[in-house]
């Protein structure tokens, strides 16, 4: 399990795919590890050098406190990545990043451009809310723990279809929640409630592709393709089949989607 002092924090990340191959950075949503991407990583691994990272407080990735007046921000966790780029010697990336991951590499794409070759925001937004989703998300861990919100954030994340099919993947997913630390999860939700990208994101000079699972309730379709109408050239690609979490449900397809995409830059 590799591990490296980056950005002020020690950071899980795994790194694999051809030395030579453009690298790839995949970022995980909310509540996760960057796991999530493990059936995504052998569609493109021959093509790419792939990068993935626990984020701040999330996996096996430092975890640092948080009050409500020293939340993370989404400058935070932009920076977080960029450093981890630093730490491993990599100039420049493609960037694909999911919910919270997306958010951050809107943000990274507009702090650092010259660090972004292309661009991949799935199932996200410039806007996450509102703020008292975010809220009341946040009070109840607080009062009960990760618990709390584990099991009833599988509705949002995966199809009914997913839900009743793969009993044992929901398990498995609710598990990786509750198992997040608290001021991981706390923090992370501050930066998505205190965040508004959309201005902002007239500034990304990268190739973006917007993809969205077409059942996803979290950041629905109708919320990506305003995503996209606000990035200058963003295309946008309906995902069938998938919720909020399209790399566990459709890895194929969405790797697919990705590999067509850069495979045109």
């Amino acid at each position: 399990m590799p591990f490296i002092e980056a950005a002020g924090i020690t950071q899980h990340y795994d790194l694999t795919g051809p030395a030579d191959a453009p690298v790839l950075l995949f970022a995980n949503s909310i509540g996760t590890s960057f796991h999530i991407w493990d059936a995504v990583v052998p569609h493109l691994s021959q093509r790419y050098r792939i990068l993935r990272y626990d984020m701040r407080g999330h996996g096996l990735t430092q975890v640092t406190p948080v009050t409500e007046a020293s939340g993370y921000s989404m400058d935070l966790l932009a920076d977080d990545a960029a450093g981890l780029l630093d730490a491993l010697g990599i100039a420049r990336a493609h960037v694909c990043g999911l919910s919270i991951g997306g958010m951050m590499a809107q943000r990274l794409a507009v702090k650092a451009p010259a660090r972004v070759h292309g661009l991949i925001l799935c199932d996200t937004a410039g806007v996450i809310g509102p703020q008292s989703i975010w809220a009341d998300r946040i009070a109840a861990i607080r009062a009960r723990g990760m618990t709390a919100i584990s099991d009833g954030v599988m509705a949002r994340w995966f199809t009914q279809g997913f839900r009743d099919g793969r009993p044992d993947q929901i398990r498995g997913y609710t598990a990786m929640v509750a198992r997040t630390t608290e001021d991981g999860y706390v923090g992370c939700s501050m930066a998505i409630r205190d965040a508004d990208l959309r201005a902002a994101n007239a500034a990304i000079a990268a190739p973006t592709l917007v993809i969205c699972g077409a059942e996803d309730v979290a950041t629905p379709p109708g919320v990506a393709r305003e995503l996209a109408a606000g990035i200058p050239g963003a295309r946008f690609e309906l995902l069938p089949g998938a919720a909020h979490i399209p790399g566990v449900e459709k890895p194929a397809e969405l790797a697919a989607l990705i590999d067509g995409f850069l495979g045109d830059l």
